[in-house]
């Protein structure tokens, strides 16, 4: 287990350093490119709300990543993670959610998140209600059981409504992050010792421009 997540760790790290040189040269990652040939992004991606950035989207896991269940079922912030939302909101960062949830929630992801925000909200326990207007209408979630992360499907999908912007996930799982750094997401691994709870801010502000 613990050579696993070094592992996932190294490769996190390499896949950030990439991104970064390349962020900085303007020009696309190589990672970017791969595991989607003949997929742009779509063209019908949601235009950003007054005030947000149009690069980078930060997506997210839920559950042991933004917030923890407890063993009575109530349902809090994970630490860090409220004010980590608030940097990010305070520098208009787009953010969104990708996460695993019934299909029968309902027919389209707006169906499925909006049962997920009341099932969410009806355990919530924290002195801070959580930010879902932070993710407007990017939360991706499967249309069928095989849709369901580890398959690549939702990270496709949250890239290709990217609107060709550099894409972050951040999850607490090594499986996770490894299959959306094969996808050409700067992938991060929260919860390791010895590194922060969450990608700096200041990091993914320098991911802020569009690939070619």
């Amino acid at each position: 287990m613990i050579g696993s997540a070094s592992k996932s760790s190294a490769r996190a790290g390499l896949a950030l350093g990439a991104a970064l040189v390349s962020t900085l040269l303007c020009t696309p990652a190589a990672a970017a490119a791969s595991g989607e040939a003949g997929q742009g992004p779509g063209a019908a991606a949601t235009a950003p709300a007054h005030g947000e950035r149009a690069c980078p989207v930060v997506y997210f896991d839920l559950g042991e990543t933004l917030v923890h269940t407890a063993e009575d079922g109530s349902t809090t912030y994970l630490p860090g993670a409220a004010s980590y939302l608030r940097t990010l909101r305070k520098h208009h960062i787009r953010v969104g959610l990708i996460t695993n949830v019934p299909p029968s929630w309902g027919t389209t992801d707006a169906e499925r998140a909006a049962r997920l925000r009341t099932e969410v909200d009806a355990t919530w326990r924290g002195p801070t209600a959580f930010a879902w207007a932070d993710f407007g209408d990017r939360i991706r979630t499967p249309r069928t059981e095989a849709e369901r992360k580890p398959s690549p499907v939702l990270w496709q999908r949250a890239k290709e409504d990217s609107a060709g912007c550099r894409v972050v996930y951040q999850a607490e799982t090594a499986q996770e992050v490894s299959v959306a750094s094969s996808l050409g997401f700067v992938a991060y691994q929260v919860g390791l010792p010895q590194r922060p709870a969450f990608l700096p801010a200041g990091l993914v502000e320098l991911l802020g421009c569009r690939l070619a």
